[in-house]
């Protein structure tokens, strides 16, 4: 992949991404949580749409991967103002969300944001609310506090952060308890295997959505990354056709 290029915000973050032009709705993919775009699936969706001729735009949420910032001033509100000033100066017409885990939950805050344009969602164990159903009472309690918490990472040496203020931003950002006022078409993904993001929660979001089109594909012995070579193929099969 050629160097990223950088969108400056008007507070002056810089912001990394990559894109290429072509064929509208546009694929826009938002990864995890301290996830960047140079992730398996990622870079697979940006060299699909390339062979396809398919526009996509990959970025990096500030203090993450190569977009400047630091992680503990990463909230949701502030991810996806970023998210969102990107396709408005990057992209003309349609787009479809593709969100991994917390970028799941960031499809839906930004795909309200989008109205209209928004052509449809792909959620890859997408985690709306996580800040509630995935932390214990005693670890809420720190966060409420102020306090950061930390937890085991199984995917690298050091823990994983969960700064108060991102926890405090998250739960005024839930939409499970409601409607979702997204009416596009939705395909939902989820391992079985997945010992971050219960498979419920794909199932409470397919519920909750107002769209009366929406799918949720159960992976049998997928797990949270749903990175094997034949998850990447379902993910871009259904990229594929819900575009």
């Amino acid at each position: 992949m050629e160097d990223a290029q950088i969108h400056s915000m008007p507070d002056g973050r810089k912001i990394a991404f990559h894109f290429t032009p072509g064929a509208r709705p546009a694929l826009v993919f938002l990864p995890g949580y301290m996830s960047d775009m140079q992730g398996g699936k990622a870079t697979a969706l940006f060299d699909w749409a390339k062979r396809e001729g398919r526009a996509c735009l990959l970025l990096d949420y500030s203090g993450c991967g190569e977009s400047d910032g630091d992680f503990a001033d990463g909230t949701l509100s502030r991810w996806c103002d970023e998210v969102i000033s990107l396709i408005h100066a990057r992209i003309e017409g349609p787009v479809v969300l593709v969100g991994s885990s917390m970028g799941g939950w960031l499809m839906l805050l930004a795909g309200r944001t989008l109205g209209e344009r928004l052509a449809g969602l792909v959620g890859i164990a997408a985690a709306p609310d996580f800040t509630d159903w995935g932390y214990d009472e005693a670890q809420q309690r720190k966060l409420a506090q102020g306090e950061t918490v930390f937890e085991d990472n199984p995917y690298g040496p050091d823990p994983t952060p969960t700064h108060a203020e991102f926890w405090a931003d998250g739960q005024a950002q839930r939409l499970l308890h409601g409607e979702i006022p997204i009416d596009c078409p939705v395909r939902l993904l989820h391992g079985q295997e997945d010992n971050d993001v219960p498979p419920e929660i794909s199932l409470r979001l397919a519920r909750a959505l107002r769209s009366p089109d929406v799918q949720v594909t159960l992976v049998k012995g997928g797990d949270h990354r749903l990175s094997r070579d034949g998850d990447i193929e379902l993910l871009l099969r259904t990229v594929g056709a819900i575009t």
